[in-house]
């Protein structure tokens, strides 16, 4: 990823969202209201962070098969990527619900999946900093991110579903396709997508860098 197209559209599909996400005409749903606007922000980074963590699964995989440290870098950094977009993710949609529900955090399945989602990669990244042998911290590293990765998509996109739900699209309760995703929504939501897509995979790739040459450096003091 070494060209600079994808970079230059990042720039230009945030600066999209951005101005169009504040700007923008949106419906006016009951209760919503002005707040809809926070889809472009809160929903997107969602579906970012499984794109990205997608990416970290397939790197992962990489590993396991080729034992090539190059790889769980890559692995690592999608996955801190990730882990980033999904905590901007639950604020964002704490502050969505607090206008629409009145609260910050309600006792609801959705959010509650979501956090025990996060959870579970934040013990990845406690389990990362406790072993100190890289090759071994990549390999239990990469079998315990597929594991989270097969617990997590069910947790948030298939439990949730099962019971009442205050969110939108799960429960019963219908989602915004139903209500009134038009096509002045879908014009700044799909390129918002794409847009923090690529700029998770260009901080990613970035700290890839650093963190190759970190070990770069040490193995040369370590051979000198």
């Amino acid at each position: 990823m070494k060209s600079t197209w994808w970079k230059v559209l990042a720039i230009i599909l945030l600066a999209y969202t951005i101005i169009a996400g504040v700007l923008a005409d949106v419906p006016r749903l009951p209760i919503l209201n002005e707040t809809i606007r926070a889809l472009y922000f809160h929903v997107t980074m969602w579906f970012s962070m499984i794109l990205l963590l997608t990416v970290g699964i397939v790197y992962s995989i990489r590993f396991l098969k080729n034992n090539r440290l190059e790889d769980d870098d890559m692995a690592v950094e999608f996955t801190n990527g990730a882990i980033l977009f999904g905590v901007i993710g639950i604020v964002t949609g704490s502050l969505w619900a607090r206008f629409t529900w009145g609260a910050y955090w309600t006792n609801d399945p959705k959010l509650n999946a979501a956090a025990v989602g996060l959870l579970m990669y934040f013990a990845y990244l406690i389990l990362r900093n406790s072993l100190t042998d890289m090759h071994q911290r990549a390999k239990i590293s990469a079998v315990y991110s597929i594991f989270a990765y097969a617990a997590f998509i069910p947790l948030i996109f298939v439990l949730p579903r099962l019971t009442d739900s205050l969110h939108p699209g799960n429960g019963g309760n219908p989602g915004f396709n139903a209500y009134d995703m038009d096509s002045q929504l879908r014009m700044v939501f799909y390129p918002a997508i794409v847009g923090w897509t690529l700029l998770g995979a260009w901080v990613s790739t970035v700290r890839v860098r650093l963190r190759r040459m970190e070990r770069k450096m040490e193995e040369n003091l370590i051979n000198q």
